[in-house]
């Protein structure tokens, strides 16, 4: 069975959290050095070193509470904005004249971080509900609130609730790519499944229904329960995996398939050589023609391109007889490798891509360019009434470190 690839994702809020965490401990200092220069015109001096001495004792008591969202419980932001609140209350008890000079408070802008971490914890209603508080006890505080007291109160309600508006959209798109991610997720795999069922499951009830139809009798039955049974998986496979972008490409169809897939190996494997892949391929009517040289590709992509090839020759005897003809050229390039498969069948007539589309038939669509587009490369179809058919597979050398990724 296929791994899925393992995505690692961080909270987009944890970037906040580790900047709340700075700005507290930044601010604490602030404050503590405010007073320690203003030390002459506190009346009770006494009250300004407790309510600091606790503030900062809090502050980096309470680091691991404000480094994620889990710890940072609601008890917690309500004992914090309490802190906060006694702090800028017993203000005009340590300085008298702190209400008439609009001095700072004695936690100052350490005031903010508190408000903050309600609007990281619960978007901007958390936020608007400690600002207003906040703004509450800084006009109690000064008991005739001048112009700017007023104007940094506002700016402090209005920028926590923005930076809690933002918090609550950034919540929402990662819940939406998570979401996305689970859902490519979940599509590559029915996308692989589906790639296997072609290539073993359905090619072997088409050979029944074949058989059976031309042994006649008892075989004859078999045959056609076999072709229900085709028909039947075909439709839930193309309606279940179909993509837009290859909705209309598909030719593939009947007959064992040489399976060239091997269980995929861990990761790191070392480089393969792709023309011992193809080698098996090769027969009295399928010429190959490689490089003198090895073509080394990550292994788990050199068995996707040589099941890629296998399944084009499939369509080949299919579509194009016995009795046709078939070579691969393999050409070794810096930076990709491209495998063509040329045959001298009849060609596809114009629409029988659709048609089989339509009948859930999903050769081209998954067993050729699915694995192309998962290992990051492109297959191409080129086809003339009369003059066969030709398929182009290009696969980029970073092909294994692709691998699952989604492409555009």
């Amino acid at each position: 069975m296929a791994k899925r690839e393992r995505v690692v994702r961080m909270s987009v809020e944890q970037p906040l959290w580790r900047a709340l965490t700075a700005y507290r401990v930044l601010t604490a200092g602030y404050a503590v050095l405010l007073a320690v220069f203003a030390r002459e015109d506190f009346e009770r001096p006494w009250i300004a070193v407790a309510v600091l001495a606790v503030l900062s004792v809090w502050t980096l008591a309470t680091l691991p509470q404000v480094s994620g969202a889990a710890r940072c419980t609601r008890p917690f932001l309500a004992v914090d904005l309490a802190v906060a609140l006694t702090g800028i209350l017993l203000t005009p008890l340590a300085d008298v004249h702190a209400q008439t000079f609009d001095g700072p408070t004695l936690p100052s802008i350490w005031t903010a971080g508190a408000v903050l971490a309600f609007a990281i914890k619960g978007g901007w209603r958390w936020a608007a509900f400690a600002s207003t508080l906040v703004a509450a006890a800084n006009i109690v505080e000064r008991g005739h609130p001048s112009r700017d007291t007023l104007h940094h109160v506002l700016l402090v309600w209005i920028a926590s609730i923005a930076i809690g508006y933002v918090v609550e959209v950034a919540r929402a798109s990662e819940r939406t790519l998570a979401r996305a991610l689970e859902i490519e997720a979940a599509t590559r795999e029915r996308e692989r499944l589906a790639r296997d069922i072609h290539d073993s499951v359905l090619q072997v009830l088409a050979m029944v229904q074949r058989r059976g139809a031309a042994l006649g009798g008892e075989a004859a039955e078999l045959g056609r329960m076999a072709g229900e049974q085709e028909v039947a998986l075909r439709t839930l496979v193309a309606g279940g995996l179909a993509r837009p972008s290859y909705a209309s490409e598909d030719a593939a169809l009947g007959a064992v398939v040489r399976v060239v897939d091997e269980p995929d190996r861990p990761p790191g494997e070392a480089e393969g050589d792709l023309r011992a892949l193809l080698a098996p391929l090769a027969g009295a009517r399928v010429t190959l023609a490689d490089p003198g040289a090895p073509v080394p590709l990550p292994a788990p992509a050199a068995r996707e391109v040589a099941a890629a090839v296998g399944a084009a020759l499939d369509n080949v005897r299919r579509h194009a007889g016995a009795d046709a003809r078939a070579w691969i050229l393999v050409e070794d390039w810096a930076d990709e490798v491209v495998v063509t498969v040329r045959d001298d069948g009849p060609g596809i007539p114009e629409g029988r891509l659709v048609q089989a589309e339509g009948e859930g038939r999903m050769g081209v669509a998954l067993s050729i360019r699915g694995r192309l587009r998962d290992l990051g490369g492109s297959a191409e179809l080129v086809s003339v009434p009369g003059q066969g058919t030709e398929v182009e597979l290009r696969v980029p050398r970073a092909a294994g470190a692709r691998r699952g990724k989604a492409q555009p």
